[in-house]
């Protein structure tokens, strides 16, 4: 049986999931957590519901990659690791050189390094991960999912910044968005669920988690995000601040004699609800607090994330649906039922009944003229099926 590995990786972690060709069943699944950090573990589960946690030494991307092929032999999920045919990436920052998904060589592996400034916590460690993989399995394609390869067609009204234009030669400073690769599932499903051709569809997909982003969806391709050169901009987030008047900066960093790369680390680390609230960088923390400014936290992201979608309805002059994904758009009805509440006078009837609960499924009445649905995301699956498509594995 052939198979195909799907990593999805983090600044030092990174989950996977095996499946199987052609039925995209999910053999395994997992993650080597806290790599190059102390206590770090290595987790795998199984179809049968069996999860093995091991607390071992994870020192670099090398030594988690051999973990989890050891594991896959261990537990009897590969018998000889031939069976794995194809390897994909999730790799955060592609920038203007990867419009789609693409097989990697080494060429494009240096290029992944290269845009790191894009995105420095992820794309380094993303191409590590590639690295070991190319060292462990030599003769397995390698294919990068590049997160923001689906805004690449974004117009330049949407994508250029108001600075000089000069910038944007020079240093390819514009928008580039990010969760690129999560709202092209989001895209199809919501083709499927709304029995209707993605091209023909204007969408708005509110991917509301740690990070959050909202992203306006036309005739099937990214039409606005919010987003921006880095995945600080937008709405705001779990740990980063979203939008912020650019003066605040030097106002701030005079103020506490900080430097710039100090003055980053708090809008993206330090920022957003964690900053606000002072208590957590946690929706599920700030839910049912009474503090004044937990509460103040949960407002201001549900009025960044309203902005977004009106504005987006706006350019769009009308949508067909509204959908919540990730975390917190899948998991805090609260959330869903206040950003539902806004667009009623658009033609939005929520169900407030169904948005009790979560999993895939509307949340509108249906007669209402905007739907809003609740579709889980699946970015592994979108990675295997990338996997397949540029590997020829059909």
């Amino acid at each position: 049986m052939k198979k195909v590995l799907a990593i999805n990786s983090g600044s030092s972690s990174f989950k996977y999931k095996l499946f199987s060709l052609p039925e995209e069943q999910v053999l395994a699944e997992g993650i080597a957590d806290r790599v190059g950090i102390e206590g770090s573990s290595f987790e795998i589960k199984l179809p049968n519901g069996e999860k093995h946690t091991d607390e071992v030494s994870i020192p670099d991307q090398e030594a988690a990659v051999n973990l989890l092929l050891v594991a896959l032999k261990k537990y009897q999920v590969v018998t000889d690791l031939d069976e794995i045919v194809g390897v994909g990436h999730r790799i955060v920052a592609g920038g203007e050189d990867f419009p789609d998904s693409a097989i990697i060589d080494q060429e494009k592996l240096q290029k992944i390094y290269d845009l790191k400034e894009y995105a420095p916590l992820h794309n380094v460690a993303e191409g590590k991960g590639i690295e070991a993989f190319m060292k462990l399995l030599p003769n397995v394609p390698e294919v990068g999912v590049f997160d923001t390869s689906f805004h690449q067609t974004l117009d330049s009204v949407h994508y250029m910044y108001s600075l000089p234009y000069k910038y944007y030669e020079k240093y390819g400073v514009r928008k580039y968005g990010a969760h690129g690769t999560s709202v092209r599932y989001i895209v199809g499903r919501a083709a499927e669920m709304l029995n209707k051709d993605r091209a023909d569809l204007k969408l708005i997909v509110c991917h509301l988690g740690s990070g959050a982003s909202v992203t306006a969806v036309k005739n099937g391709k990214s039409y606005d995000t919010s987003m921006g050169f880095t995945p600080l901009a937008g709405v705001t987030m779990g740990t980063r601040s979203g939008d912020v008047d650019a003066s605040v900066l030097q106002y701030i960093m005079n103020k506490e004699n900080l430097d710039i790369n100090q003055m980053i680390d708090i809008l993206n680390d330090k920022s957003g609800l964690l900053g606000i609230s002072e208590i957590s960088s946690d929706m599920r923390d700030l839910e049912n607090n009474s503090d004044d400014k937990a509460k103040l936290a949960r407002d201001i992201f549900v009025n960044r994330v309203r902005q977004y979608v009106g504005s987006y309805i706006t350019e769009m002059e009308g949508i067909d649906a509204i959908i919540f994904t990730a975390g917190v758009g899948e998991h805090d009805a609260g959330v869903r039922e206040k950003v539902m509440q806004s667009f009623e006078f658009m033609g939005l009837d929520p169900d407030y009944e169904a948005n009790k609960s979560n999993g895939e499924k509307f949340i509108s009445k249906p007669d209402s003229k905007i739907k809003a649905l609740i579709i889980p995301t699946d970015e592994e699956l979108m990675i295997e099926r990338d996997v397949v498509r540029l590997a020829h594995l059909n």
